[in-house]
């Protein structure tokens, strides 16, 4: 495999600190995957970071059809990650996320692109799952990509 196909969650980093990240890692293209591209952490909403990352040469795309259902989500801050995943399995099954996901293979293919959602661990994410289903179809082996927290970088200080 000659592509790559990375992931990132910004849980606790700084913008920043994620924007620098996906430029070490050469990403041309941020595909972000929550279902509602809102978020209460400064410079994670839609526009905000849309415009953050075209600042940087780097393009975006929200496909909020391949988010997980709320269902999902409140099953992960119930510290649930197995049934997140088994919801969002089913949610996959639905028209709309295949055709996102269609989406996604074609935005991704022959370009480095990365999956953008909210966990900072990807094994409690579904991106993960994504990326499993999206790599191979483009030929791309999967990185996940950590970021430094804010909170680790206080106390290294």
């Amino acid at each position: 495999m000659s592509q790559t196909l990375f992931t990132i969650g910004y849980e606790s980093a700084p913008q920043g600190a994620v924007i620098d990240r996906l430029k070490a890692a050469g990403v041309e293209l941020l595909i972000d995957v929550r279902a509602v591209a809102a978020s209460r952490r400064a410079g994670f909403s839609k526009s905000v970071l849309a415009a953050s990352l075209e600042a940087e040469g780097i393009g975006y795309a929200h496909l909020r059809d391949l988010g997980t259902p709320k269902d999902g989500r409140l099953a992960v801050r119930a510290g649930r990650p197995k049934d997140m995943l088994e919801i969002f399995a089913r949610h996959m099954g639905g028209e709309a996320a295949r055709a996102a996901l269609e989406t996604a293979v074609s935005d991704a293919r022959g370009r480095r692109a990365c999956l953008l959602c909210y966990e900072a661990d990807w094994r409690c994410c579904h991106r993960a799952v994504l990326a499993d289903m999206i790599a191979p179809r483009i030929g791309a082996d999967t990185i996940h990509l950590t970021v430094e927290r804010a909170a680790d970088r206080a106390v290294a200080v």
